[in-house]
């Protein structure tokens, strides 16, 4: 048998054309030469960076965690380090393993740009560029804004390592149009992104956002807003979304804190993909992630998304995901709460559950957890969504469909995720740290 949800050479050629067909509609008031050229450049990005052996990321994902829980099963591999006040760091995931309880991490910030896993692996944000310290939380300015500011530093052209000189609120006046080859990292301070407008990833590759308090984001109003030292234009009003992706490819979104905001708190559409979001703690909120954001745009079938080791807690509604023609492997998860559904979608998406815990709310009517939208069941009886190791409590069941993933890994012996009992190990320390210099986080 084929692998899952492969996409063809034809389709390639046909998604070039729809990419930019629908790219005036991308909240750009001017779709000028410099966006109708970042747009071409995004769409080469997007495809280069589709990964045609899904099944085979999700093995070597698997792979990974297990060998980290290996590894954590003694005492001596436990104590990388003390925590500030004497407790030990404990490393519970391979993500986090790899750079959390080293105590020397601000002088080896760009380690952690080797420590992503799954589909959005390598993402390297700002790792080849210096370091840019954000000095003044202001957002004054939109057209000229002000050095040490994060508007002026996520807009250059060259790579950067962007961190904090202290503790600081920030209010977005407009959406903050974030440049491609940049990492904003988060750790050392205590940084809040609140109050106004959301952070926007469009036509852009090699993101990295790390670190952060994201909440009570707004729509944005639009106007004159600048998107590289070089060009500035006309942006229609912005949804209020967390984080919005927007045709972007190799993004990684890690150890965020998420909660209230007016639209989605994480969106990936119009072909987004090789994406990772991971130990992200998110509460208080109705549709928490988008993925694909039309049933009629077939390009987003080339969106691959990693979803793991997230902890989805209190006040959460629906959309943890919701999914449109792509694939998602949703890894390891803690979903604790719920008021609608948990994972959602329509037009024949991939997703594929492994080990995550669902914990289903009280309501008996809301005890599965999926839903399928705009279908009949002859139709959504044929889409790839299977549940496998996941820890089902208070009632809680995954309505699966498609083929088994046996017989699936034709080129790679199938890994088995950790079992959802492992969950809560695993999810320990999802969301934003209090990193400290001189001291594990």
């Amino acid at each position: 048998m084929e692998c899952l949800h492969v996409i063809r050479p034809s389709f390639l050629i046909f998604f070039s054309g729809l990419f930019l067909a629908v790219a005036v509609s991308a909240n750009i008031g001017d779709f000028s030469d410099h966006w109708q050229k970042r747009a071409e450049a995004a769409q080469a990005k997007v495809i280069e960076s589709y990964n045609p052996d899904p099944n085979g990321a999700i093995s070597d994902f698997n792979k990974a965690v297990n060998i980290a829980l290996e590894k954590n099963s003694t005492r001596r591999d436990l104590l990388a380090g003390k925590r500030r006040g004497g407790g030990l760091c404990v490393a519970t995931n391979p993500i986090d393993r790899c750079w959390r309880c080293r105590s020397d991490w601000v002088r080896n910030r760009r380690r952690l740009a080797f420590c992503a896993k799954g589909f959005g692996r390598n993402a390297m944000g700002g790792v080849r560029g210096r370091y840019y310290v954000i000095t003044d939380p202001s957002d004054s300015d939109l057209v000229n804004p002000k050095p040490g500011t994060i508007r002026h530093a996520v807009i250059q052209d060259a790579p950067l390592w962007i961190v904090f000189a202290r503790d600081m609120i920030i209010r977005l006046t407009e959406e903050l149009i974030v440049n491609s080859h940049k990492t904003i990292d988060g750790r050392g301070a205590n940084i809040h992104i609140t109050g106004g407008a959301q952070i926007t990833v469009q036509y852009v590759q090699h993101v990295i956002i790390h670190n952060l308090h994201i909440h009570h984001i707004n729509p944005g109003n639009g106007g004159m807003i600048r998107d590289s030292p070089t060009h500035y234009g006309i942006r229609t009003r912005s949804d209020g979304d967390g984080i919005s992706l927007y045709g972007a490819s190799n993004i990684w979104i890690d150890h965020i804190s998420l909660s209230n905001c007016a639209d989605g708190l994480i969106d990936a559409i119009m072909g987004s993909t090789a994406i990772t979001i991971s130990n992200c703690h998110l509460t208080n909120h109705d549709d928490v992630m988008l993925f694909g954001a039309s049933d009629a745009y077939s390009g987003d079938a080339l969106m691959q998304i990693t979803v793991a080791f997230n902890h989805y807690g209190r006040g959460l509604v629906q959309r943890m995901p919701r999914v449109r023609w792509g694939f998602v492997h949703v890894v390891n998860n803690d979903y604790t709460h719920w008021l609608m559904y948990a994972v959602g979608g329509s037009q024949h998406p991939t997703v594929i559950s492994q080990g995550n815990r669902y914990i289903a709310p009280p309501n008996i009517y809301a005890k599965e957890v999926t839903k399928r939208d705009y279908a009949p069941d002859s139709v959504w009886k044929q889409w790839t969504w299977r549940s496998e190791g996941d820890l089902m409590m208070n009632g809680a069941f995954f309505v699966e469909s498609g083929e088994p993933l046996v017989g699936s890994f034709s080129r790679h012996e199938m890994i088995k995720a950790k079992p959802g009992s492992f969950v809560t190990r695993l999810t320990r320390y999802a969301g934003a740290l209090n990193c400290r210099i001189g001291f594990p986080c």
